[in-house]
């Protein structure tokens, strides 16, 4: 069957069913009708099945040509995609590209490029994912994205030869807690002591092959882990538990009283936020959102 089915019939069906016979699908095609009723014959010889029946004027699907149709517009689109993905690869520019943004780095500062990206070359394909310390690193060193933006410093013994790295913001972190958690009550400087009672909210690192990294959880405390970023805080802000939250994504919260920064004994970790791709890597939509992601970041 699939040597007896070409794009061409399927381009035949498709505009019969659009525009309602077979004399007006001709026009559409700029064909002579008698091309157009050749196809539809050959094809229904060659299937062995009844594709149109007359309804009046009207040429009217039977339901199997109802299901070659439908089916078959997926393999036009799917065909169309492919033309303009050769098309896009022989000037440079990537069919797909797939991004990994960090948790703590705000997917709000990348949704507008993509915007932007998207009027200057459209019918590119972008996928997005979300990783959490090593995570992040072992993506784009087994190939699994090709860009991963904000990451924190590498894991122990990573090896990172392979990769371009180049730091694009920091982020300050701060001791946070719900507005009413007997942390506030305290009113001083909280130290490693007066956290051990409390459970600390942890983001999982998403890592399957590196060590799994652990930001600022003290020996003895009692853990509540959980995917990214924003389930942490929304975890702190609901009194689940205590712990580390970059300044930059908790402003809000703090204007609002939600949650309290407390300080805390030992001084407050910076951490340096990196855009990482692998050496080599050539495409024009990779370059474009590396030299666009870092202007981004220097006006933050």
């Amino acid at each position: 069957m699939a040597g007896k089915l070409t794009l061409e019939a399927l381009e035949v069906l498709d505009a019969i069913d659009r525009k309602g016979s077979f004399a007006a699908a001709a026009g559409a095609l700029y064909k002579v009708p008698s091309a157009v009723t050749y196809t539809v014959g050959k094809l229904e010889e060659d299937l062995g099945v009844v594709l149109f029946r007359k309804e009046g004027r009207r040429s009217v699907l039977t339901p199997a040509g109802r299901v070659l149709l439908e089916q078959g517009r997926d393999i036009l689109a799917a065909a169309e995609r492919l033309v303009e993905t050769t098309r896009q690869v022989d000037t440079g520019w990537e069919s797909c590209l797939n991004i990994a943004i960090d948790t703590i780095y705000p997917f709000t500062r990348v949704y507008p490029l993509i915007g932007i990206f998207d009027e200057l070359q459209p019918g590119i394909e972008i996928n997005l994912y979300e990783e959490v310390l090593g995570g992040a690193w072992e993506a784009v060193i087994e190939g699994r994205v090709d860009l991963v933006v904000g990451a924190t410093e590498a894991p122990p013994n990573t090896n990172t030869r392979s990769l371009r790295v180049v730091e694009i913001d920091n982020t300050q972190w701060q001791l946070a807690v719900a507005r009413d958690h007997p942390l506030v009550s305290l009113k001083r400087t909280i130290t490693e002591q007066d956290l051990l009672p409390y459970r600390a909210v942890v983001v999982r690192d998403s890592a399957h092959s590196l060590p799994p990294l652990t930001r600022r959880v003290f020996d003895r405390q009692t853990v509540l882990r959980v995917a990214t970023l924003e389930q942490k805080i929304t975890a702190q802000v609901q009194g689940l538990g205590v712990g580390f939250l970059p300044l930059q994504r908790i402003q809000g919260l703090l204007a609002s009283g939600d949650l309290v920064v407390l300080p805390f004994a030992s001084d407050q970790a910076q951490s340096p936020l990196h855009l990482i791709w692998r050496k080599g890597a050539k495409g024009k939509a990779l370059r474009w959102f590396v030299e666009n992601i870092q202007q981004t970041s220097l006006v933050h």
